[in-house]
Formats: C-alpha cells, structure tokens, sequence
C-alpha cells in the first residue's frame, strides 16, 4: 500500500455478501450428483446389450447361410438347450463353483505373495534390477507353458493347477505395484516420516494408498491372468480325481465333437469373467477415482 492512502472500511453490505459466499461454499455438496437411473441405463446397459443382440444376429445368419455345417456351427438356440441340459442335470453351477473357487483361492495366494515380492522389489534396488527383467518375462510367457512342467512336479492334483495360477498372475499383480510404487511422489513419503510413519506404518498408511491406482490396475490383470491360467491347466490337466471345472467341462465337449456344449461353456468363461470384473474391479475403481476426485474422468 503506498503512503498516505488510507484503508476504507467494509460497509455492511459488502461484509454480508463475503459471509453469504463462504457460507455458499461450505454448503456446496462434497461430491457429484448421483447419475440418474434412466441415464445409467442408456449409458452403461444399452450399449452391451446391444452389442450382444448383435453378435448374436450375426451368428444366428451365418447359421442359416450354412457357412460351416451345423454339427461344426450350431445355432444359438442349440447352445441355449446346451445350457439348458446343464440346469436340468444340475451341473451347471456346479461346474462354475468348482472353477471359480480355484480362481479365488488362487488370486487371493497370488495376491498375497505379488504384493509380498512387489513391495521387497520397490525397496531394495539391486534385487529389482536382477529380478525385474526376469519378473516382465514371466508376466509374457503364456500360462499354458507351464502346464506340462506343473504336471510332471506335482502329478494330476490340485496343486497343478494352483502352481500354474500363480505363476500366471504373480508377476502381473507385483509389476503393477511396482508401476504405482514408481509414481508415488517422494514429498509423500517425507511428509509421513515427519509425521511418524515409518517401516511398516509408512507402507501401509502412505505408500501403498498412494500407489492404489497401479496397484489395482495390477489386481485387475492379475485377475485375468488367474482365471486364464486356471481354465489351460484345468483343460490339460484333467482327471476324474480333480472334479468338473469349466476347463474339464470343454475338453470333454471337444472329445466328444459336441459343439453346443463347447460354445456354451465358452460363454460360460466369458460371463464369470465379465461379471467378476463388472462385481469387483469396476466398483473399486470408480471408489478410487471418486476419492482422488476424478469421478468425472470416466462416464
């Protein structure tokens, strides 16, 4: 302020106006609006649906074009009645509980130990420079190549299978950690030891929160590589002693030629994926863009 100029008071409009706009702002709501269920619907649901009704006219014209023989290219009636033959013998569920409770108990170990290995990698610098290199090359070796080395380790048992998921989605689950652990910003970590977070409270209430978005984005592709693990060890690796997986499931409709039954348990794979992702994955990661305010950043 320059010399001789002289403060000129507030008047008490201009003072309640200031209070009106702070009080304005205290009062705006915390987050986005709640998207209304109509358009929830035409953006999310309506164009899937779409799409599937699509696919499924398609197939439905090459099947009356006769592009292949029908024995080789069922109708999507037929794989209806496939599907249908499941409910009726009650194998059904049972088939998809078997295979999903091995993916879950398998991502749940590869979780644990990715996590384990990602965090050991990102804190000591000579073993991610040693180890690293070998951890991207096992996340590119397809799955099914270790099914013949599992079966000859462990024989036709469950632990085949397991070994085959884990090595499946280990690597992708501790590179993914290793990608958020990268983009943490080093001010985060020097203000939690200020604050007193060290060891074991700093990766729990600093690193890891502030690597969610690589780790989840680690979580979600190790999810797929367990599950697609799990379906080429239970498709090599099968035995009346492991029980029907989805995996067994499609090599026996294969074995027997029964098209219907192989495209019904290919759908089968594809909706406990999708449901599996559109149930877990996609609920966490608009939670994690809504708290970091990016809500809006996908529709």
């Amino acid at each position: 302020m320059a010399a001789g100029e002289t403060v000129t008071p507030r008047t008490a409009d201009e003072t309640t106006s200031v209070e009106a706009g702070l009080d304005a702002l205290d009062s705006a709501p915390a987050g986005p609006a709640r998207t209304p269920v109509r358009q929830l619907l035409r953006e999310r649901v309506l164009p899937p649906v779409a799409a599937a009704v699509l696919v499924l006219l398609a197939w439905q014209v090459a099947y009356e074009a006769e592009v292949k023989p029908d024995y080789l290219l069922p109708s999507p009636a037929d794989v209806w009645r496939a599907l249908s033959d499941q409910w009726y013998e009650g194998t059904l569920f049972s088939t998809v509980w078997t295979s999903m409770q091995r993916g879950a108990l398998g991502f749940a170990a590869a979780v644990v130990i990715g996590t384990a290995l990602g965090l050991l990698l990102g804190a000591v610098r000579s073993l991610r420079v040693g180890i690293g290199p070998v951890l991207s090359g096992l996340q590119s070796l397809p799955s099914v190549a270790w099914v013949p080395a599992a079966v000859v380790w462990f024989g036709l048992t469950d632990a085949t299978i397991y070994a085959v998921v884990l090595l499946g989605a280990v690597p992708s689950i501790a590179n993914g950690l290793l990608a958020g652990v990268d983009q943490v910003p080093p001010l985060y970590l020097r203000a939690g030891r200020v604050l007193g977070a060290t060891g074991p409270a700093q990766v729990r209430h600093v690193l890891l929160p502030a690597a969610l978005p690589g780790y989840l984005a680690g979580l979600k592709q190790g999810w797929a590589f367990s599950w697609r693990s799990l379906m080429a060890a239970e498709l090599i690796a099968s035995s009346p002693e492991l029980g029907l997986g989805l995996g067994q499931l499609l090599e026996n409709a294969r074995t027997y030629q029964d098209m219907a039954l192989v495209l019904a348990t290919i759908a089968e794979i594809l909706v406990v994926g999708i449901a599996v992702d559109l149930m877990l994955f996609a609920p966490l990661e608009r939670r994690v863009l809504r708290s970091r305010g990016l809500a809006g950043a996908r529709s």
